[in-house]
Parts: C-alpha cells; sequence; structure tokens
C-alpha cells in the first residue's frame, strides 16, 4: 500500500468520524461528500499499477471531483 493510497484512506476516516460528531446538517453533508470523494480517490488509486503513485493519486482526485462541481453563474 502506497503513501497517497493510505492518506485518502485515513481522511476518509477522519471526515467521517467528524460528520458523526458534527450537528450541523451542512457540515455533516460536506465532510460526508469529501470522505467519499477520498473512497472514490483511493479506489482508483487500487485500480491503477504501482508506477507514478503520487500523479496518480491527483489524477484520482481530480476524476473524483469534476462531476460534483456546481456549475458558476456566466459574468456578462
Amino acid at each position: 500500500m502506497n503513501r497517497e493510497l493510505r492518506e485518502f484512506r485515513r481522511l476518509e476516516r477522519l471526515c467521517l468520524e467528524q460528520a458523526a460528531l458534527s450537528n450541523m446538517d451542512l457540515t455533516r453533508s460536506g465532510l460526508l461528500k469529501v470522505a467519499d470523494d477520498c473512497r472514490i480517490a483511493a479506489e482508483a488509486i487500487e485500480a491503477q499499477t504501482p508506477r507514478g503513485g503520487f500523479a496518480s493519486a491527483v489524477q484520482a482526485l481530480k476524476l473524483a471531483l469534476i462531476p460534483t462541481r456546481i456549475p458558476g453563474r456566466h459574468r456578462h
């Protein structure tokens, strides 16, 4: 298990723990979303070959976050 994978798993656990302790719905839902993104990134790393570990982790996180972005308003 490489360092990046361990870090994503650690962040996932931390977010889940903090979400369980949170008494604010918005905070809890945000933490759960970040935990889910970390899980997706970790799974993507696990599915890849061991080469290019850090770059792969960054790419996996980018891919995990892209579909969750909310389109901004266009300025005219």
